[in-house]
């Protein structure tokens, strides 16, 4: 289980303050307007920012004096951070370690063909497609096999029936592997099609989860007004 307790977060002169848990396995959005402190959040789970209050742990263990790279998380960013003067296996075989000798491994190789890129190991982000460059960049996180996937809107730059089909992708890989995932999102769609559950976070607080359907069926105030 994730567990922020008594969290208080802060970026500049925000603050966001958070008190939830979310069950291992579970596939959950994050939603709500624009700064409203979403990806303050992830950043803060995956070590980026730490809580002046408060602590975040995961199965028990307090995440606090782990630094990034050393907690069980994985996070794909919304510009994917691909290396622009390295090949895909290359981008891959950086989640494994961070040099280019990992590139001809058999957990790349097998990464890049279970999101559709077989025989495209070699290829350049140049020479890619939007679609093929998030996929090389949800590869990269999937050989690192860690057990919170953090999503900030890897998918944003895509037409709905790509990014539908790279959610599907996630929400298959997710289950494969067992994965805890935090999408967060600016579609109330995309919450629908893959997450259990839904935070909202607005007005300087993270909200803990709610069941998808149950959310959207009856909206609380922040989110009704949210959605318009």
């Amino acid at each position: 289980m994730l567990r922020l307790e008594g969290c208080v977060i802060r970026a500049g002169e925000f603050e966001l303050r958070a008190d939830l848990a979310v069950q291992k396995g579970r596939r959950v959005a994050v939603i709500g307007p624009s700064g409203g402190g979403k990806t303050t959040l992830l950043e803060a789970v995956a070590g980026f920012i730490r809580p002046v209050e408060g602590r975040i742990t995961w199965e028990g263990r307090d995440l606090g004096p782990l630094a990034p790279g050393a907690r069980p998380v994985a996070m794909l960013f919304q510009e994917g951070n691909l290396f622009p003067h390295l090949t895909a296996a290359q981008n891959v075989g950086l989640g494994l370690a961070p040099r280019l000798a990992m590139a001809g491994d058999a957990r790349v190789t097998q990464a890049l063909g279970r999101v559709g890129l077989a025989g495209l190991e070699r290829r350049q982000p140049s020479e890619m497609s939007g679609g093929q460059r998030a996929r090389v960049a949800l590869a990269r996180v999937l050989v690192q096999r860690r057990d919170l996937l953090l999503l900030d809107e890897p998918f944003a730059a895509l037409g709905p029936a790509l990014r539908a089909e790279m959610l599907d992708m996630v929400a298959d890989l997710a289950a494969e592997t067992g994965a805890t995932v935090l999408m967060v999102s600016h579609h109330p769609d995309d919450a629908r099609r893959i997450a259990d559950e839904v935070i909202v976070v607005a007005e300087g607080r993270a909200a803990p989860p709610v069941e998808t359907r149950a959310l959207f069926a009856d909206p609380p105030p922040v989110l009704r007004r949210y959605l318009g």
